[in-house]
């Protein structure tokens, strides 16, 4: 037979969640880290340095290519994150290369076909522009011009 400790023990783990579970909830600040809740660029590093200028710069551009933070799941702001910093680093290598400075090509070509990929997944497609006008434009420049 169980002791009167242990039962009581029993009850109160199934009646109460834990502090963990209760700090891990999403609108809880207490245990997400300062990224998490927006106060923070970066786990370690300076978020205001020109580098993390640029990178948050295109971060922006690229949550607007897609319509707005709100409409993206966390793994698409990931995808975003990881697309910028790409980028960042790409340009690093560019100014390298603009200062006449040796820069390393194979990384740059690596950087890339990674960058490719992952706005492929963010769903980067090549669309061609209608450049045919519609027939009244078409009609009104023609008037426009006596031909």
């Amino acid at each position: 037979m169980e002791s009167a400790q242990n039962i009581a023990l029993g009850v109160r783990a199934a009646k109460a969640p834990s502090s963990l579970a209760n700090r891990l909830k999403p609108g809880s600040k207490r245990i997400r880290s300062a990224v998490t809740n927006g106060e923070r660029a970066f786990v370690l590093g300076d978020g205001n340095s020109p580098w993390a200028r640029r990178q948050r710069d295109l971060l922006a551009l690229h949550i607007a290519d897609l319509g707005d933070e709100e409409r993206l799941s966390e793994n698409q702001l990931s995808l975003c994150r990881r697309a910028a910093t790409l980028e960042t680093e790409l340009e690093m290598l560019e100014g390298q290369l603009s200062l006449g400075k040796v820069a390393d090509l194979d990384l740059y070509n690596r950087l890339s076909g990674n960058l490719r990929r992952i706005l492929e997944s963010l769903g980067l497609e090549r669309k061609s522009r209608d450049v045919t006008p519609d027939l009244k434009s078409y009609l009104q420049a023609k008037a426009t011009h006596g031909e």
